[in-house]
């Protein structure tokens, strides 16, 4: 194995009898100083920031991730406010559940407990390093860190604030490592430290979340990709759905929970998809849309350069960008079917002023979480009130969609007994 990579694997199983031992106190302390320190550290962070920023447009790098990757005084002090919602959360390590007694008299309950050390593997967000932080921390795990090559000035330099603070308040500074060699090779090894890593969660584009399936020999909680869809039922208030599809689709384009893909109910769509084609223009939005789509859009609706006949592929394509499919369909059965098809398994949303299409919209499509009447970009663990997120976990074993606190835990059963032996 990589010297290096043994190093902070072993650095890591250290710390974690530490942190497994930190009272909710400490962890509250420290999060709160982390918090305040990144702040602090804003002009630090932002002018390693405009070195990756810099970097990437020089690499042609989409629009959508350069927004991803950029740092504001703003997005700073989102970071630190995330880690304060932290601190004012109940810690779930050491609760005990369900303690009942048998008939030989023994006591057995559950305990909740830190997974260990996790391992994450991540793209050009360097928002994810604090958040993954702070989770952890707040958890009793430690984190190891793979970042990509586009974000490493970023991320080494809040890496850095960190392990400062850990340092100031008595805490292992090993809580928190950054694997600062970007190569594929080194993240190839990092997959197979499965003796040193409990759990690995990959945060990035499809390709980096198949490889990591793949290859990894540690136990992976998929997070996925989001092909995120919007079915305009024929009830529709025509106003709400434009608000909310124009919301999903263009406040930011290269984040997982945008809208993707556009469903409306062809009893609409002569009414309604004229407004909100001249609508996406205003946006620069370039929409592939099927036959019907292309006909109603064709008709003045659209500057010609933004309406593209949709393909197959386009159906189930996370775009990243200023584009959208666009299909009608004749029910809300076609709808659904078609969601499920081609989504990813991350947020789906229907707008509606029908109850038994909400709840039949609710019940049947198979997503991690699904909307009546709001946008898909409320798919956040700060949104949903857990702080910080660890990620979109889209797959159905241990934690599904947003992962707070709870999804960075597991449980022991504790026994209770009074001299039992088993006959």
């Amino acid at each position: 194995m990589n010297e290096m990579l043994l190093e902070l694997g072993q650095n890591a199983k250290e710390a974690e009898n530490m942190l497994r031992t930190i009272t909710t106190n400490k962890k509250n302390q420290v999060l709160a100083a982390v918090a305040e320190h990144l702040v602090e550290c804003t002009d630090e962070l932002i002018k390693a920031n405009a070195v990756d920023v810099e970097n990437g447009k020089k690499n042609n790098m989409p629009e959508g991730l350069v927004d991803r990757l950029l740092l504001t005084p703003e997005r700073i002090q989102g970071m630190a406010e995330g880690l304060q919602q932290l601190v004012a959360l109940e810690d779930p390590i050491g609760e005990v559940t369900g303690m009942k007694k048998r008939p030989n008299g023994l006591l057995i309950g559950q305990k909740r407990v830190p997974l260990g050390v996790i391992g994450i593997i991540y793209e050009a967000r360097p928002n994810v390093t604090a958040d993954a932080f702070g989770l952890c921390f707040k958890t009793g795990n430690v984190v190891i860190l793979k970042g990509g090559s586009d974000a490493i000035h970023s991320n080494e330099a809040i890496v850095k604030c960190i392990r400062e603070t850990l340092k100031a308040n008595d805490i292992t500074e090993n809580a928190i490592q950054l694997i600062q060699d970007t190569s594929r090779e080194t993240a190839a090894e990092f997959m197979k430290m499965n003796e040193y890593v409990d759990v690995l969660i990959p945060r990035g584009g499809a390709g980096l979340i198949k490889a990591v399936v793949n290859q990894a020999t540690i136990p992976v909680i998929e997070t996925g990709t989001g092909n995120c869809h919007i079915f305009v039922d024929e009830t529709a208030d025509f106003d709400m759905a434009m608000d909310i599809v124009l919301n999903a689709k263009t406040q930011r384009i290269g984040v997982c929970n945008a809208c993707e893909s556009l469903v409306i109910h062809e009893k609409i769509a002569d009414t309604f998809l004229p407004e909100l084609m001249k609508r996406l223009a205003e946006k620069n939005v370039e929409v592939h849309g099927d036959e019907k789509v292309m006909q109603i859009a064709g008709e003045g609706c659209m500057k010609r350069e933004l309406l593209v006949p949709a393909t197959e592929e386009d159906w189930g394509r996370e775009y990243l960008d200023y584009k959208l499919s666009a299909k009608t369909v004749s029910s809300i059965d076609e709808a659904i079917a078609h969601i499920n098809q081609y989504n990813t398994g991350h947020s789906e949303a229907i707008i509606t002023n029908n109850y038994s299409n909400a709840e039949k919209f609710l019940n049947e499509i198979d997503a991690a979480c699904v909307y009546v009447n709001a946008s898909t970009r409320f798919t956040d663990g700060f949104e949903f009130g857990f702080g910080a997120e660890i990620g979109i976990s889209t797959q159905k074993l241990h934690a599904r969609g947003p992962m707070g606190l709870i999804a960075l835990t597991s449980t022991k059963y504790i026994i209770y007994g009074n001299g039992q032996i088993r006959k």
